[in-house]
């Protein structure tokens, strides 16, 4: 009878340390770029996984450096939306919760998605929309050429 409160008391740390380590969020955050690479993966455990290029520049060499953001997705909606992204090439804003450990059902990172915002990179400093990547670019619409009044003489005086 003495052995029960004692295993009760070491169930009761355990399951503390275990929600410690895996559901309570160390950090959270927002990087914004690219999906490079989106896939779902694993042997037991299907995950999604990917790569988010947030780009850089190298104070060293002067020359721009990919910077890569590993991440893991636990919501099927998320993981949609990402895989949007992924087909249009739009850059977007991943909001994410960095773990302190991870479990292998979870995902290969501490870092988990659990938010999505995809970027309108159109008309953004006033230039028309040039499409995004692996899209075609809208194309202007023609102007008809006005008729030219037959047997007028044209003013040449104010001609640039």
């Amino acid at each position: 009878m003495r052995f029960l409160p004692f295993l009760l008391i070491i169930l009761l740390l355990a399951f503390g340390v275990f929600y410690y380590l895996t559901v309570w969020s160390y950090s959270d955050g927002e990087r914004a770029g690219t999906i490079s690479k989106f896939s779902r993966r694993g042997y037991l455990f299907k995950t999604h996984e990917g790569i988010l290029n947030v780009g850089g520049f190298s104070g060293e060499t002067g020359s721009l450096v990919p910077q890569n953001f590993e991440f893991s997705v636990k919501d099927p909606l998320v993981a949609e939306k990402i895989n949007e992204a992924v087909r249009t090439g739009q850059r977007v804003t991943l909001h994410y919760e960095e773990k302190l450990a991870r479990l292998p059902w979870n995902g290969d990172t501490k870092y988990f998605v659990t938010k999505v915002e995809i970027i309108d990179t159109g008309n953004r400093y006033g230039f028309p929309n040039q499409g995004y990547p692996n899209q075609p670019a809208p194309q202007p619409t023609p102007v008809e050429p006005q008729p030219v009044p037959q047997g007028e003489a044209f003013d040449t005086t104010n001609a640039l």
